[in-house]
């Protein structure tokens, strides 16, 4: 199954996650098909903490792709925000 979820990087207590496209067999930060945004947890004020393509993020959802629990309130935060 193929699978939207969040990839852990960058460096010790300050975490950094590409939101990838991924076959729900690899590991959590192994083998990607495509990386489609970022969510920065820790970003200052003037710096952007959430970045999704909402079309490419539309056309995953359009071939199957399910989106894991923290993808899923991550793209409803972002929408959410967009609306307002």
């Amino acid at each position: 199954m193929v699978v939207i979820r969040l990839a852990r990087s960058g460096a010790k207590k300050r975490p950094f996650f590409n939101m990838v496209v991924t076959d729900s067999r690899n590991r959590r930060d192994g083998r990607f098909v495509e990386r489609i945004g970022f969510y920065n947890p820790v970003a200052a004020a003037n710096e952007q903490g959430l970045v999704i393509n909402a079309e490419r993020l539309a056309y995953w959802q359009g071939h199957g792709a399910q989106l894991s629990p923290t993808a899923a309130r991550l793209v409803k935060q972002l929408a959410t925000k967009k609306a307002a």
